[in-house]
């Protein structure tokens, strides 16, 4: 499951992917707009920064920026930075793989394997979907990155 935090980072971000690189937003902006606690966005956005995603200024004219084209950020990369692996057990995890204490088989797990392709397709999703394809989701009111294959929930 996504934590806060890594809802909050992603919501962070495309606030900024909204605005061209170089072009700084002040935190108290993000924070009101996106309905973030301002102290629990300085810490993600000072996180965003060290693994590069952003470049900040202090001043006046200071805030945050993208310190890429929102094109070229992809929604796993800043879910992977905030909250770590995408696997949801670590022997289905690529890259912070951990065999289980509990396991006698990992070939035979029925469990392993069913979270090894639980992240694959989160991976597919995920790892396919720039900041840019998903500002423009959530401005269209898209469902999903293929709205030819939505399929409509009952609930």
């Amino acid at each position: 499951m996504l934590t806060k935090k890594g809802k909050y980072g992603l919501k962070a971000m495309s606030h900024l992917a909204q605005f061209p690189p170089g072009e700084f937003t002040h935190v108290v902006d993000i924070a009101e707009e996106q309905r973030i606690p301002k102290r629990f966005l300085n810490a993600i956005l000072f996180e965003l920064r060290s693994f590069g995603f952003v470049n900040s200024k202090m001043g006046k004219n200071g805030g945050y920026t993208l310190a890429r084209e929102a094109e070229t950020i992809t929604v796993g990369e800043v879910v992977r930075a905030i909250d770590g692996p995408l696997a949801p057990i670590s022997c289905a995890s690529k890259t912070r793989y951990q065999s289980c204490d509990d396991c006698t088989s990992e070939e035979e797990c029925a469990v392993r394997k069913i979270m090894v392709e639980a992240q694959r397709a989160l991976s597919e999703v995920l790892d396919n979907c720039s900041l840019q394809q998903m500002v423009q989701m959530g401005a269209a009111g898209a469902d999903r990155l293929h709205p030819e294959k939505s399929v409509r929930l009952v609930g």
